[in-house]
């Protein structure tokens, strides 16, 4: 338990004969301030300031999702940005927690990672399917997308001729078609700079999953979510579905639910300052994608924003407590 938390350091304070502080002081973890992510957390912090009586939050840099969690853990921070599919993992107590659950509860996601399959037009490759034995890039080299989409095709019983690289080599050999494609997360429901940068002088297309493979992915991986996106990722892009993660904020159960609520609060009832730090979020209903993108149980403080808004939450993400 830090002490810069108001019941502790209230309690001192009266021992010592001290007023107490009017104040709960909180840290934020985030990511590497490189990042545009850690932009957007300074901003969370604004409105946490401007916006949540009583408390004062102040962000800390630091290695991202399972750096946060294990910050959560050892008391270190009291929330955090986390992708949703590692939270997962964290909650259940599976892969780099295996044996070791988490008590963690969601806040909200600000923003979603699509994962979107692109091929060249010519490429002859019509579904996932059609991709076995075709030269194709799973992913950035030790990245979540590399992990997932591995995972995804597993449990699909898809196969591809995985060739591997950085975003600058991948786009490189799909402009000369010595690769087919590849999988790279997009920018909210559009596709991403690197593929449209493809798509400038390279035509082109999407590869979606059938009803039967979101039905499949739905029963035998819950650390993903399934999105539709509707036509427009790009021009001339119709409508697919995928597979994804979002990112978001989750607490350890030493936020209190006081805490949590006044937190939710503030950011679901800001319509500016997340927008003009991150463009992801503009205009984004951050309740809507929470549920979406959800893979935990939310932590109760932001139940009960969620409940007096009359909004149903899913049994699955009910607070356990």
């Amino acid at each position: 338990m830090r002490l810069s938390h108001l019941a502790l350091a209230g309690a001192l304070a009266l021992g010592l004969g001290l007023p107490a502080s009017a104040q709960e002081k909180l840290l934020i973890g985030s990511t590497s301030a490189s990042s545009s992510h850690y932009g957007y957390f300074v901003a969370v912090a604004k409105l946490v300031n401007e916006k949540a009586d009583g408390l004062e939050a102040s962000v800390v840099e630091t290695g991202a999702t399972l750096d946060n969690l294990r910050r959560i853990q050892r008391g270190q921070i009291d929330l955090g940005l986390v992708t949703t599919n590692v939270a997962q993992h964290a909650a259940a107590g599976t892969n780099k927690f295996e044996g070791k659950p988490m008590d963690l509860g969601l806040l909200w996601v600000y923003t979603g990672a699509p994962q979107n399959v692109i091929v060249r037009a010519d490429a002859e490759v019509g579904s996932l399917e059609e991709l076995k034995g075709v030269r194709f890039n799973p992913g950035i080299k030790g990245s979540a997308t590399e992990s997932t989409t591995e995972a995804v095709f597993d449990a699909l019983g898809l196969s591809a001729d995985y060739v591997r690289g950085s975003t600058t080599d991948v786009v490189d050999m799909i402009k000369d078609n010595r690769v087919a494609g590849y999988v790279k997360s997009g920018a909210g429901l559009k596709l991403d700079g690197s593929t449209l940068d493809i798509a400038t002088f390279t035509p082109i297309k999407v590869l979606s999953l059938s009803d039967e493979q979101k039905a499949k992915l739905a029963e035998t991986m819950p650390d993903v979510s399934l999105v539709d996106i509707p036509a427009g990722a790009a021009e001339g892009i119709p409508a697919y579905s995928t597979w994804s993660f979002g990112v978001g904020v989750a607490a350890g159960p030493e936020l209190s639910e006081e805490a949590a609520y006044k937190i939710v609060k503030a950011i679901m009832e800001d319509d500016s300052v997340q927008g003009a730090a991150m463009a992801s979020v503009k205009g984004v209903n951050l309740a809507d994608l929470t549920l979406q993108y959800a893979t935990i149980p939310l932590h109760p403080g932001a139940a009960k924003w969620y409940r007096e808004q009359g909004i149903d939450i899913p049994a699955h993400l009910q607070p356990k407590n």
